[in-house]
């Protein structure tokens, strides 16, 4: 096989990947609208990407899947529960003890997440009084006047100077009067 056939098959080979990958992407999103949708006993919608279950009635199907959502009329059954005789307060959804039970959840959520925040405050604290302790007992060790060394970059140990003690000194100082009060 030749450079030039080589190419070309090369050429032919992407070309192909490149119709694989944009036939793809074109069908993928027909995937996405497998959605369902009714109302369920307790007079709440319920989505799902599978079928509700056989005791939900066609008319509280709200929509199914298929390739532009096939929302079901809900118009119809309006028009015959009006050629039927009037049922007193039907309409008005019962209300269950879940909004309560929702409402409980709730509540145990926020106290739980009170709870996680104020022990996050208390670890902050106690990691910055204890970072103000440690920064507090090197000055006082650079304020005593022994000779201070480091390590380099290199690795290297080198003592300091009397301008590097000064600049360690101010630094220090620094970090005190803006995170330990």
């Amino acid at each position: 096989m030749g450079v030039d056939a080589l190419a070309r098959y090369t050429i032919r080979t992407m070309k192909l990947l490149r119709v694989a990958v944009l036939s793809l992407a074109i069908g993928l999103p027909v995937l996405c609208f497998a959605q369902w949708q009714w109302v369920d006993k307790d007079g709440r919608k319920v989505f799902s990407d599978r079928p509700p279950p056989s005791d939900i009635p066609a008319k509280d199907i709200l929509k199914q899947p298929g390739p532009r959502g096939k929302s079901v009329n809900v118009a119809e059954p309006a028009v015959a529960a009006a050629s039927e005789p009037a049922k007193p307060a039907a309409s008005v959804p019962k209300v269950s003890g879940k909004d309560r039970e929702l409402e409980e959840k709730k509540k145990q959520a926020d106290a739980a997440e009170a709870e996680k925040k104020r022990a996050q405050d208390e670890k902050y604290a106690k990691d910055k009084s204890d970072i103000c302790a440690r920064v507090k007992q090197s000055k006082a060790g650079y304020d005593s006047g022994i000779r201070m060394a480091r390590v380099n970059a290199k690795g290297e140990q080198e003592y300091l100077d009397d301008a590097g003690r000064t600049a360690e000194l101010k630094r220090l100082q620094s970090i005190i009067d803006n995170d330990c009060k």
